[in-house]
């Protein structure tokens, strides 16, 4: 249970610092997830086989359909945050992004028969606010309000990547994170395909943080995490995720030297807050 535990808890500091890693690289935000995503798979796969696992995909098409949804997702997740973190900075596009899992848990009675509470409405009013101070702030001080749609949309895309991977039953571990890597991988070839980006002019001094982002926050990354949340207690392995959107702000200021005004600071702690009075109301469920 300790080796999970701190397992888990590396994962969530090398999601962290993606978009340090990613500030780095002087690519486009799309060449730099079809990067990420095809080194982090590569990894996956060579991990997944070499341990002597083997795909069940074909004795459960109807999760694979549903991996299929959320690799769909998650490649758009990640092409317009990492677009946010360009246009407004890792910090304030990492946090409007974590209003996704708040999309998730207030959606979810649509989806697994789970009740809709009080406690749930008020956690997405909480985030709600705190996006809308983050926007205000951002757009009054002369930001990009691309960037904002980018880190607004992609907490849409989370939550659909979210509910349709929780859609798979069968289909879990290991397994589901190369396969959705997999589909991922294939949306984002297509979308960087017809925008004309696969042919790419990499400077040399951009590789080592390529392979920073890919191979150990993606692939060592999604290992840490998808081979640990199975053994830990549901609420330790929800109460400890807020440290990747907090490491993720402790490193854009620390490192990158961002600056976040009082305002966003406010709306910042509002959408976390949000979040764990959203998790703590579904916790007390047992959902």
């Amino acid at each position: 249970m300790k080796k999970a535990f701190w397992t888990y808890i590396f994962g969530l500091i090398l999601f962290g610092s993606n978009g340090v890693a990613a500030s780095y690289i002087h690519l486009t935000s799309q060449q730099i997830v079809l990067l990420r995503t095809l080194l982090g798979f590569a990894l996956l796969a060579v991990l997944y086989f070499a341990t002597g696992h083997r795909l069940t995909v074909r004795q459960h098409k109807r999760d694979c359909a549903f991996l299929a949804l959320s690799g769909v997702a998650m490649g758009a997740d990640w092409m317009l945050v990492f677009e946010a973190y360009d246009q407004i900075g890792v910090s304030l596009g990492m946090i409007i992004n974590y209003c996704g899992p708040i999309l998730v848990i207030v959606t979810a009675p649509l989806f697994f028969r789970e009740r809709l509470t009080w406690q749930k409405g008020v956690a997405l009013a909480l985030a709600m606010t705190g996006a809308c101070l983050i926007s205000g702030q951002t757009a009054a001080a002369g930001g990009s309000v691309w960037g904002l749609v980018c880190a607004g949309l992609s907490a849409v895309t989370y939550a659909i990547m979210v509910i349709s991977n929780k859609l798979s039953r069968h289909i879990v571990g290991m397994e589901n994170a190369l396969l959705q890597m997999g589909f991922t991988l294939v949306t984002v070839v297509i979308f960087v395909g017809f925008r004309g980006g696969l042919a790419m002019d990499i400077p040399a001094g951009d590789w080592p943080f390529i392979l920073w982002l890919g191979l150990l926050n993606t692939g060592v990354g999604c290992y840490c995490y998808f081979s640990t949340i199975g053994a830990l207690p549901a609420h330790t392995v929800a109460i400890c995720g807020y440290l990747e959107p907090i490491s993720a702000v402790v490193f854009s200021m620390v490192i990158l030297q961002e600056v976040i005004s009082p305002v966003q600071l406010v709306g910042i702690l509002l959408i976390l807050g949000g979040a764990i009075f959203g998790e703590r109301a579904s916790g007390a469920e047992g959902c």
